[in-house]
Formats: structure tokens, sequence, C-alpha cells
């Protein structure tokens, strides 16, 4: 009983912790529903989240987080939130009702509450001009996750199917009148409860942990040209392969029970099994050990209080060894150190980094992504224009209107201009912000998605909007 008491306990633990690991992406979450009106570390179009689940709880509505997140104006509108009150004077645009669950809420703000801003990567210099270089940021290998994406899910199925047909067999042999007779002249009915407990605690996680991560979906208009159905993330790819390890130890675990059962139904002869006696010859070669009945060969004259010591060889596996780092060392000092036929560690950094600038610049050339806010160009056709309308919609929408006119931001189509219509200005706002709750988008966007937006903004015709704020420019001047 003590031991079946001990089962069902490590089954609670095993989902409580698998309750906990489960992946809940809070940083793709929050990417994908919250990024657009708040940042993680400041005040943006929407207050600082940093620290709000504590201040929910604190004014005793740590429930109620999320009662506002799913339906903000239902709960202003009850009266019995004084938070949900105090936030709604923050801002004149109103919170956007968000289709999350309780435990997608709770990644967000473990998230944002965790957050830490990743250190500064130094800027690299130019070998030819001395000049700074901004550090580049790489971007995932979509395609190629895509495609693992779906080995990945195929591995997924394989091994449930696996899991189905193991269990299904399981339970047909536990259930013959044949194998209930051999139990019971055995005595091991017990450890078959045991079994079946432990087979009822994996189905039970399989089907608590059925959740898949936050992947990104392409809208109507948003994809690139070349950019895949489903943007895979690499913590995407971690979490499937994890899935993929954990139905595996199910699959031999539920093997070696079906062995067990087919043991306790027909004990196996005492008998030393080929391999057995495979692995008995293997490990003599390995270690030239003298048989038992042998050992009198090989006894040593010298007797110390009754025992005596065996004059056995080193092993073989050992002595070849020695003699293989013997002849590697040999190599090794010829090869960097007399010949210098290879690089030695400092020689092979520097090189292997000027090769990989080369290949950086190279990507950059062939991407066009070395657009930054010092050679940000006007861009007329209608391709990029349309691909900045596109993006304006999914991203600029919210603070501006869908034809720019403002809304929490200024009017876009004026000639009056908070900084300056010049398109190199516009790109440097939209890639890093402004301190007046402008959010920064280089996060979101690649700087020809920013240069396309930025074009597309001093395209736009003039619509009657928002008072206009700032200093009057000509239009001519952002062309």
């Amino acid at each position: 009983m003590r031991t079946l008491f001990k089962n069902l306990f490590s089954i609670a633990i095993l989902l409580l912790a698998t309750a906990t690991v489960q992946a809940q992406d809070g940083q793709q979450l929050f990417k994908a529903k919250c990024n657009t009106c708040h940042m993680v570390d400041k005040n943006s179009t929407g207050p600082l989240i940093k620290g709000a689940k504590q201040k929910w709880t604190d004014a005793g509505e740590g429930e109620m987080i999320y009662e506002w997140v799913n339906n903000p104006q239902t709960l202003i509108a009850s009266g019995k939130s004084t938070m949900a009150t105090a936030i709604k004077s923050f801002s004149p645009t109103d919170m956007t009702p968000q289709q999350v669950t309780k435990e997608e809420i709770d990644a967000i703000l473990n998230y944002v509450d965790t957050y830490a801003p990743p250190a500064a990567a130094p800027a690299g210099t130019d070998a030819t001009t001395g000049t700074a270089t901004a550090p580049v940021a790489t971007v995932p290998d979509y395609n190629g996750n895509l495609t693992l994406f779906y080995w990945l899910l195929t591995a997924i199925v394989v091994l449930l199917i696996a899991i189905i047909v193991m269990s299904s067999s399981i339970t047909t042999l536990v259930r013959s009148d044949y194998f209930r007779k051999k139990l019971k002249e055995n005595g091991q009915t017990s450890k078959v409860i045991k079994a079946i407990i432990l087979i009822l605690g994996f189905t039970s996680l399989m089907s608590y942990t059925n959740h898949t991560l936050a992947l990104t979906f392409m809208q109507p208009g948003e994809a690139e040209k070349g950019t895949p159905w489903l943007l895979v993330e690499s913590m995407d790819l971690y979490f499937l392969i994890a899935i993929n390890f954990t139905l595996l130890g199910v699959l031999v675990y539920l093997r070696r029970m079906f062995n067990d059962f087919m043991l306790m139904a027909r004990p196996a002869k005492h008998e030393e099994a080929p391999v057995a006696q495979t692995l008995k010859k293997i490990n003599t070669i390995l270690t030239d050990a003298v048989a038992i009945e042998e050992e009198h060969t090989i006894l040593m004259q010298h007797e110390y209080d009754g025992i005596r010591e065996l004059d056995n060889n080193l092993p073989p596996w050992w002595l070849w060894g020695f003699y293989g780092t013997i002849v590697f060392a040999v190599i090794y000092l010829f090869n960097y150190h007399v010949f210098k036929t290879a690089d030695l560690q400092y020689k092979a950094y520097d090189k292997e980094m000027a090769q990989a600038k080369k290949e950086v610049d190279a990507y950059l050339s062939k991407m066009a992504m070395n657009v930054d806010e010092t050679n940000a160009t006007l861009l007329t056709d209608k391709e990029a224009l349309s691909s900045g309308k596109a993006l304006f919609a999914a991203n600029c929408v919210v603070c501006h209107n869908p034809n720019g006119e403002g809304n929490i931001g200024p009017n876009l189509t004026d000639d009056a201009w908070i900084y300056s219509p010049d398109v190199k200005d516009l790109f440097k706002t939209i890639k890093m912000g402004t301190p007046n709750g402008m959010p920064e988008h280089a996060s979101k966007l690649n700087p020809i998605q920013i240069q396309q937006v930025a074009s597309f903004v001093l395209s736009l015709p003039y619509t009657k909007g928002v008072e206009p704020k700032g200093k009057v420019f000509p239009k001519e001047s952002g062309k």
C-alpha cells in the first residue's frame, strides 16, 4: 500500500511540475498581443505594465486583472474596480479586449516583471574607414524552421500512433483470461495494478500538457514576398523537440512494461542468451582478463596476510588509448608548432571573424538591409508603397487612424510636423520611437519595412483630423 501511495504521489508531482514548465512563451505573447500600445520598461500609448499584477493585488483586486484584460469596458462599467477606473484616465483611447486565457495572461505578466534590458552590443569598427558600424540583428530562418516544424510534427504523430498501439496491446494482454490465470499462479497481481496506474498517469499527463506555443500566423497583406505562412521561432522548435523526447520515453517505458508482463505470464528459461555470450567475449577482448579457472597461472609469489596478487596484463583498450595519445601529441606538435600548417586559436579566431564579417556584409548587401537613418531614401514605386500601407495598417492605425488623420498620435497628412517630414528623420522616429509616447518599431520591423512605412506616410493625401501639432513645413521638403 505504501508503494502504491508513492506511485500516485510521484504522478501528482510530475503533473504539477509539468504545469509549471509548460511553454507559455510570455515574450511572444507580449509581442503578439500588447506591443502595439505597451512597452516593457516605460510608458507608451498604454501605461507601464511592469509590476501591474502586484499593484492590482495590493489594491485587493488581484483576480480582476484577468477580467480587465479580457473585458476592460465591462469592468469599468460595473464600477467595482478602482484600478480599472484609474487606468482609464491614462489615455483617451479605450483598452482593446484581448482573447487570452488566464495562463497566457500570467505568462505575459511574468515576462514583463522579470524583463531585463539586453546589454548593448559593442559597435564594430570598419577596418578600411575606421568608422563605427552598428551591430547586426540576426533574423531567424523561418523557411528552415518551418521545414523542421513539419518533420517534428510528423514525428509526434508517429510516436502517438505507436503509443496508442502499444497501450492497446498491453490492455488486450491484461484483460486476457490466460494472463490473469498466470498472474494468480505467480502471485504478481499487485505489479500489474501499479503498472496500470502508471499508464493512466502517463495518459493524463499527455492530455494535461496538450498546449501549443503562440505560433505567429501571417495576416492578409502582412507577409513579405518569400515569407512562409507560419513563423516558427526557435523556441517553438525546442518545445516540439521536448515533446518528441517525452513521447519517446513513454513509448520505451510502455515497451518495457509489455515485455515485463509477458515474462510474468511466461517466465524465461534461465539460459545464457547469445547476446550475453557475445558481450562476454567482447569483455574478454577489451580487458584481456584471465578466466577464474586459469588464475592460478598468473599468481605472483609474494603473499601478505593470506592475500596474493594476480599478474594481470594492462587492458588492451587502455594500452592502445595511451599509445594513441602519444601519436596525437607528436602530430599536434608538428602540425601547430613545427610546420605551422594549421592556425593556433587566436589566428583561427581572427580569420573566422573576418570571414563572418564578409558574409554579414554580403548578406546585408544582397537583402538591402543596410538602410538606416543616415541613408534612408524616399520610395515611390507602387510595390514599396503597397507594402508600406499594409505595415501601416498592422502597426500604426491604433494611434494615427487608417488614413493618418491622427487619434492619440498626431495627424500625419497635414504640413505640421513635431520633428521633421524628411524621410531620414521620419525613419529615425519610427525606428527608435520618441519620449512623448511614440513606441520603437526596430524590434518588429526590419530596415526595409521601416523605409517603406516612412515613404507611405509621406505619400498620404491630406485628411482632416486632429489639430496640427509642431512646426509647419512645406510639403515638398519631405520629397
